[in-house]
């Protein structure tokens, strides 16, 4: 697997990483999104400490992720109950 020497710049501080190739886009992407989190909570919550501006990217992010896992398990769950109630009416009509 081919990785590469990236940096990501947040919150003012450089962090260099060794990342595999096919990552390296989304790990660029993803330091902008934060980049960017950071200068509209500074911005519109008037928060002066990067760490602040940090903590609050980490629970947006953190709930973005949750919300995302939940809606992932109910569509799941939703198509295993789907796939149940077919699989049912293929064994009635076999009977």
């Amino acid at each position: 697997m081919e990785t590469r020497r990236i940096t990501i710049n947040i919150a003012g501080r450089v962090y260099p990483l060794n990342v595999p190739a096919a990552e390296e886009e989304t790990l660029r992407k993803v330091g902008k999104q934060i980049e960017n989190m950071i200068k509209d909570f500074e911005k519109n919550f008037n928060v002066q400490d990067k760490q602040d501006a940090l903590a609050m990217c980490a629970l947006k992010l953190g709930t973005n992720a949750e919300v995302i896992s939940l809606e992932k398990e109910n569509i799941i769950q939703s198509s295993v109950n789907q796939l149940k109630k077919i699989s049912q009416k293929i064994e009635e009509t076999e009977d």
